[in-house]
């Protein structure tokens, strides 16, 4: 139920799981967003770059940005955001990778075992 204090906020969550089919292109992408941001200091853009290169999971979060994904709805303003990426070993079949798990508050947990 939503508050007067509290209607005006939703909190999105995400998961996404990508399978990597060039890593080199990932990381030559996420380099070039690097080297375009003309705000990032020295010091942090040889740190990115250096991280990227090492790691493709690092790349591919330099390349998503929430805001992307919702500057375009109409009607919001993106309040926090936050976000990380890390390999991972997929089974889709396993049911560790249930993606509805998460849909169920707890409440409604409580009720079923209770």
């Amino acid at each position: 139920m939503s508050t007067p204090e509290t209607a005006g906020f939703v909190r999105l969550r995400v998961e996404l799981v990508l399978q990597i089919d060039d890593a080199e292109a990932v990381t030559r992408a996420a380099q070039r967003r690097i080297s375009e941001d003309g705000d990032m200091p020295t010091e942090e853009r040889v740190h990115a770059e250096s991280t990227v290169t090492e790691d493709t999971a690092e790349a591919l979060a330099y390349l998503v940005d929430p805001f992307d994904l919702v500057s375009e709805v109409p009607g919001i303003e993106l309040q926090q955001a936050s976000w990380s990426s890390e390999q991972v070993d997929y089974d889709p079949d396993s049911p560790d990778w249930d993606l509805d798990e998460d849909d169920v508050d707890d409440d409604e947990e409580e009720e079923r075992v209770g």
